[in-house]
């Protein structure tokens, strides 16, 4: 396992890419080739029709039961994650009441693959968005007009453009996370010129991933993501609808007991903590605290590795206030705004899209987010505390 030390950080040890940050190396695998996994395939292609038709729970129950045995490769599991988690949600979710119980040939190798990729089974941020896209064009870009989503549960524009606004602010933070080791280096060190130089190109990146998220409202109307996008994507824990959470058939480790999952959300990102990391930006301890370290159960473990390593090693903070130098603490500030500013604007999103939409039944609460938490008020409590950490 990779070492905390800081001068033997490396990208590539946490699944990190110096060009990509936590999207994956290699784009993600656009289908399994191995015909023996057709019916996942041939499911997830039609799920949109199928959730439409609300024959979906038919047809999976009628599924052959697979086993995961044949997946070779990361890629593969991830596309098979990525497959059997929209699956799973549409199951559970499409009806006039939500399923409690998973059959066992879903259910199944859909525990199988979370154990082998260290994440619940459940559909995590991880799926619905850095495992989800293709590029038209492999030699451009990852960015908004030359990326797709690989799987829809609706297949609307409003959903692909939420998704895809994630997939590009992914590959925007790239320019900040390949300084993270450099910084790192430079505030130990004391080597206040190169630490200028990385803190500058993090706050460059931060401004960039600003202007995607300022996208947000081209192609993603409130309403039509709060009543068409958002209900497929809520998860089993500290839900209404499923107070007890869901039973995962056949699959021995959980006795026959319903398990509770949180639903997907961008707090399953690694980006923000990890820059907070970076910068030293701390939270006093309240309810959406807690949830967000619970969130980290639910990224690739690589990269919560990599957020625990700069969060050990983490000294930047430190080095500027003592440093005396204005540059320096500039940089730093624009670095702080701009973590802070994007709370900010999540934060009228947030309001906008779900606050303020009529709830019209319990499967979609209006003051809880996907993952479960009360979050107006937390919300706003760390959009500030960030802000409070400018060195004046």
């Amino acid at each position: 396992m990779p070492t905390l030390n800081s001068d033997e950080l490396r990208l590539e040890d946490f699944e990190v890419s110096t060009e990509r940050g936590f999207l994956p190396a290699e784009d993600p695998l656009p289908y399994l080739e191995d015909p023996y996994y057709a019916p996942w395939e041939q499911i997830a292609g039609d799920l949109p029709k199928l959730l439409v038709a609300r024959r979906l729970r038919q047809v999976v129950e009628s599924m052959p039961r697979l086993s995961t045995e044949r997946l070779q490769t990361d890629r593969e599991r991830r596309r098979a994650m990525m497959l059997l988690s929209y699956i799973g949600h549409g199951y559970v979710w499409n009806g006039d009441a939500p399923a409690e119980r998973i059959p066992a040939n879903l259910a199944l190798p859909w525990y199988e693959l979370s154990e082998q990729l260290g994440r619940p089974p459940v559909l995590s941020y991880a799926s619905y968005a850095l495992d989800n896209w293709r590029r038209f064009d492999p030699s451009a870009p990852i960015e908004l007009g030359n990326i797709v989503l690989l799987q829809n549960f609706l297949a609307g524009l409003d959903e692909e453009w939420f998704i895809l606004i994630h997939v590009d602010i992914e590959a925007k933070a790239a320019r900040a996370i390949r300084q993270i080791p450099a910084a790192l280096r430079a505030a130990e060190s004391g080597d206040l010129p190169a630490l200028y130089d990385a803190l500058a190109e993090v706050a460059a990146a931060l401004e960039a991933m600003y202007a995607v998220l300022q996208r947000m409202p081209e192609a993603c109307d409130p309403y039509i993501y709060y009543h068409r996008v958002r209900p497929y994507i809520h998860g089993w824990k500290n839900n209404p609808a499923l107070p007890s959470g869901v039973v995962y058939e056949g699959v021995d480790a959980y006795g026959g007991q319903p398990q509770q999952f949180r639903g997907e959300t961008g707090a399953q990102s690694s980006i923000i903590p990890t820059l907070d990391g970076l910068l030293g930006i701390q939270h006093a301890d309240d309810p959406l605290k807690t949830y967000l370290m619970e969130m980290r159960l639910y990224m690739p473990p690589a990269h919560r590795r990599f957020m625990e390593a700069v969060e050990a090693r983490a000294r930047v903070r430190a080095t500027v206030q003592a440093s005396g130098d204005s540059a320096l603490r500039a940089v730093y500030n624009a670095c702080v705004d701009g973590v802070q500013r994007f709370r900010a604007l999540h934060l009228e999103y947030a309001a906008q899209y779900i606050y303020k939409q009529q709830a019209k039944d319990a499967k979609n609460p209006t003051r809880v987010g996907t993952g479960g938490t009360p979050f107006m008020k937390y919300l706003k409590k760390h959009r500030d505390e960030s802000g409070a950490h400018r060195v004046e």
